[in-house]
């Protein structure tokens, strides 16, 4: 399989290069050259197939040509060793428990699949030292440090927006003897993403090291995105079964919408054969998604802080991936998405709503995608929202809501926890000099 730059300035490559550069020499972004269509008698079969089963012929359909399939097979093996919950609320409405690998956020499946992707690669080469650079919002640096502690021969620096993460947050980026390497940015998210951008571009610091990104900047770390929406729709399935019934309503999937890599995933799901009918992109107010969707144009902005931190995203790597899966389709945006913005005193009303009801909590993240699920459905329709990080990790904002006190999950003990991480500013040299040794 060859993969292109979107910005089409660059040659195609292979999966390898495509991977272990993460960002293409022209400053695009990777997809791949075809999309291979899943044959349906494949959707015959998916309710009785398992999780590991569903993303090892979706996964294989699209790497099998670059990595052996007995490889594949068992790096989905080692990615897809948790449980991904369909949870009711309602006959009518799921959610999709992203949430149950080692970090609690949904992050972990891209991250443990890519990181062995890496490790596939880079154990071919031995003497050539790898550096993954990763921006995050949340919950991507911490899944990414789990996935790539002790893969060796690389090291991984996590730049993350000073204020922008939970202290939980924060404290599951420093693993004991890793090789990970925090670094808080005196910025915003969209600083950090900057950040990295550039060092992809640098072509003295590439020409030393081997530079890649963890973000859904990779191909790799978006790719098994896919697996949860054909698994989703797998459950569904099976559920109407169970009542004597075919799957025959219109499925709808509420993605929360930061840096759109669940949303991009969905989409080169659908183009797969996935037979979704729409996607609803669930923002906080910073709406610059939903804008797209509704209007056509993308128009980035400055970020704001909000309750749904993850989400604080003014101007999305992956809305390029988006754009040039549409204009392939020579589709507008509504053609198969629905756009929508929550306030905070929205999001958190759905939490409130939720917890009343059922005694379900959710985070910041899915309550958004609820919320702009209940605008979107329709009568007779399925909808299924992706419930991305756990509750814990937002113990304040749960317990002014609910009442209820999480305790934060699986913080690292606390001498640990104070260790210090290096502060910069927004300059690239900055970064620059740290990790240029």
């Amino acid at each position: 399989m060859k993969f292109y730059s979107i910005n089409r300035r660059s040659p195609s490559v292979d999966l390898r290069e495509a991977v272990m550069n993460g960002l293409a020499p022209d400053g695009g972004l990777y997809m791949p050259e075809q999309i291979p269509r899943i044959p349906k008698a494949f959707f015959n079969n998916i309710s009785s197939m398992t999780l590991r089963d569903i993303a090892f012929v979706v996964t294989d359909m699209i790497l099998g040509k670059d990595i052996p399939s007995a490889v594949i097979r068992q790096i989905v093996y080692d990615t897809f060793s948790f449980d991904i919950p369909l949870v009711g609320l309602s006959p009518d409405v799921f959610s999709l428990e992203l949430f149950h690998g080692p970090t609690k956020a949904f992050k972990d499946i891209g991250a443990r699949f890519l990181a062995r992707v890496i490790s596939h690669y880079s154990s071919r080469s031995p003497s050539r030292k790898v550096k993954v650079l990763v921006a995050t919002s949340g919950d991507s640096g911490a899944a990414v440090a789990a996935g790539f502690h002790g893969v060796p021969g690389v090291e991984t620096y996590i730049l993350y927006p000073s204020g922008g993460l939970s202290r939980s947050q924060v404290a599951r980026l420093c693993l004991p003897g890793s090789s990970v390497k925090p670094i808080e940015v005196l910025g915003t998210f969209d600083d950090c993403q900057r950040l990295v951008k550039q060092a992809f571009v640098d072509r003295s610091l590439r020409d030393n090291f081997g530079i890649t990104s963890a973000n859904s900047i990779n191909i790799c770390r978006l790719l098994p995105q896919m697996v949860y929406f054909f698994y989703a729709y797998a459950m569904l399935s099976a559920r109407e079964e169970m009542s004597g019934k075919h799957l025959d309503s219109p499925v709808v999937f509420s993605i929360p919408s930061g840096n759109l890599g669940n949303l991009t995933a969905g989409l080169l799901a659908r183009r797969m054969g996935l037979p979704v009918d729409r996607f609803v992109v669930a923002n906080n107010s910073n709406d610059v998604t939903a804008r797209f969707v509704t209007t056509g144009e993308f128009t980035p902005r400055r970020a704001e802080r909000t309750v749904a931190t993850a989400m604080d995203v003014g101007n999305p790597s992956n809305i390029s991936r988006v754009i040039d899966l549409l204009e392939k389709d020579h589709e507008t945006p509504e053609a198969c998405m629905r756009g929508y913005s929550l306030t905070d005193s929205e999001i958190e009303e759905v939490i409130r709503s939720v917890y009343t009801d059922s005694g379900v909590i959710l985070d910041p993240h899915s309550a958004t995608a609820l919320g702009a699920l209940r605008r979107d459905l329709r009568e007779g329709e399925k909808g299924i929202f992706l419930s991305t990080a756990h509750p814990s990790k937002f113990p304040k904002v749960i317990e002014r809501i609910t009442g209820v006190r999480l305790e934060p999950d699986n913080l690292p003990p606390a001498p640990h926890r104070s260790a210090p991480h290096p502060r910069i500013s927004v300059s690239y040299d900055a970064l620059r000099r740290l990790i240029s040794v």
